[in-house]
């Protein structure tokens, strides 16, 4: 029996579920990618998402099929890619191992040492456009496998927001250099 589709091995999960679940998956955009090793979780109904006040032009994706990319700019400069869970949820990817398309990656960060470490990083390493919005992780241009066996977590709060701070909806893989920063603890 073949494997079912990224959308349908999400399906059901919220945010929080699916930015615990990612941890350790494989994500690869266009021949590059890796291991991601840091997600954050935004709810429906929580101040700091994107999708709190509604649907906008902006974050209509977010609101879209699970199993899609939400690609936005954030303060105007860098882009940051999100797996929607479900309507109005998404999980931001914050960090990832590197492992297919180095050079490629290291290319597109002119050089610089830390490739994949934060949103910014990430997105910009694996060439992600703002036309990627919507696009689906099914293996054309972008794929995500899901580890077989759930990896020990790290579990802290959301950095970089000013509202609903203390949620603690921010997940690493152990034992792993990258992150965007430090968990506490």
């Amino acid at each position: 029996m073949p494997d079912l589709p990224f959308s349908e091995r999400i399906a059901g999960l919220d945010a929080v579920a699916l930015a615990r679940r990612l941890i350790g998956a494989t994500l690869l955009v266009r021949g590059a990618g890796g291991t991601i090793i840091e997600t954050e979780a935004y709810g429906r109904d929580d101040p700091a998402s994107h999708s709190f006040r509604g649907p906008t032009r902006r974050n209509a994706s977010m609101f879209g099929p699970a199993g899609h990319a939400y690609v936005y700019r954030s303060y105007g400069i860098h882009l940051c890619l999100n797996v929607v869970a479900g309507p109005g949820e998404a999980v931001l990817i914050r960090a990832l191992a590197p492992q297919t398309g180095i050079e490629l990656m290291q290319s597109r960060r002119r050089g610089s040492p830390l490739l994949c470490s934060g949103p910014g990083r990430l997105a910009e390493a694996l060439g992600i456009r703002i036309e990627d919005d919507g696009a689906p992780f099914d293996g054309t241009d972008f794929s995500i496998a899901l580890p077989g066996t759930p990896p020990d977590l790290l579990v802290g709060p959301r950095i970089g927001i000013s509202k609903a701070q203390d949620l603690p909806w921010r997940f690493g893989l152990a034992g792993v250099t990258g992150l965007s920063r430090p968990f506490p603890g």
